[in-house]
């Protein structure tokens, strides 16, 4: 084990986990425990010219009957998102709809999730989860993509099979968001220097811009925002190609410029009454997650 590093990331979990308990940071990229609380920001963003994906939170959830409430859950979402008419669309974990433990019951709730989607003519994303879901990820998303075509999926731009997993989706049209990746990966399957990281995810990025069905490009990194629009600007492709993906809580005023400039820009939205547990994991997955909410905290 290496204590050393073990060490830094606990003191730098502990420098986050008290500026949260003294001003409420954890809460910062929560949209609140109900969903009226979320949709009601959702509203705020809409005003500002972002568009958003909402998130309910939660993940590896075992029970059929557990699962079933968060589907409806989805559902009701879909209904008020219609209702409202909100420029929004929803994300969703595999895990949190049963993959974990039955497939057939996981593919069940996510066709209701798509066919009440495809009513509202809305959109859904499957988030990624760490490495060991990948594959499954992947697999159920090829099976519902079949007959759903309002249907999306992330790739880590981390993960050394990501490049064969991109030119497989594209081939097939799909919608794509790319981001870094978030989780703890080994060197086997995982590039580890941000040096790589980032040198893949351009790589990616130019073929989806390029030859891409509307990709997410998701990131807060100003390098990478920056190559996307230079990229996209040389090749001569319009602004609404692509869009820029943020997540809530970030540099808000710098979403709201990206809108002013002519680009499609969606914040992520979570919510949920787990918000506490899944912050803290997403902290202790990798010292890099700490890092990223210490350096944009005070990003405008």
């Amino acid at each position: 084990m290496d204590w050393v590093n073990t060490l830094k990331r606990l003191r730098l979990l502990s420098i986050v986990s008290t500026l949260g308990m003294k001003t409420g940071i954890a809460r910062r990229f929560v949209a609140g425990e109900s969903m009226e609380e979320a949709l009601q920001e959702v509203e705020e963003l809409n005003r500002k010219g972002i568009l958003v994906t909402l998130d309910i939170l939660g993940e590896n959830v075992m029970g059929k009957k557990d699962t079933g409430e968060v589907s409806r859950e989805y559902c009701k979402l879909l209904n008020e998102i219609q209702k409202r008419k909100l420029q929004a669309n929803i994300s969703v974990k595999l895990t949190h709809l049963g993959l974990d433990f039955d497939r057939t019951v996981c593919i069940e709730n996510m066709e209701k999730i798509l066919k009440k989607a495809e009513e509202g003519h809305n959109f859904v994303r499957i988030d990624m989860e760490g490495s060991r879901y990948t594959q499954s990820t992947l697999e159920v998303f090829s099976e519902l993509w079949k007959k759903h075509k309002n249907l999306g999926v992330v790739i880590q731009s981390m993960l050394r099979r990501s490049c064969e997993d991109i030119q497989k989706l594209t081939e097939a049209k799909a919608r794509i968001r790319l981001v870094k990746g978030a989780y703890q990966e080994p060197a086997s399957i995982a590039y580890q220097e941000m040096g790589e990281i980032r040198k893949n995810f351009i790589r990616l990025m130019e073929k989806l811009v390029s030859e891409g069905n509307y990709p997410a490009i998701a990131t807060h990194d100003d390098i990478l925002i920056q190559r996307t629009q230079k990229f996209a600007h040389e090749r001569g492709f319009p602004k609404d190609r692509f869009e820029f993906q943020m997540l809530y809580g970030l540099r808000t005023r710098f979403q709201e410029e990206l809108a002013r400039q002519g680009y499609n820009i969606r914040a992520y939205v979570p919510y949920g009454p787990h918000w506490l547990p899944y912050f803290i994991r997403r902290l202790q997955e990798r010292r890099e997650n700490v890092m990223f909410i210490l350096k944009n905290l005070f990003k405008r």
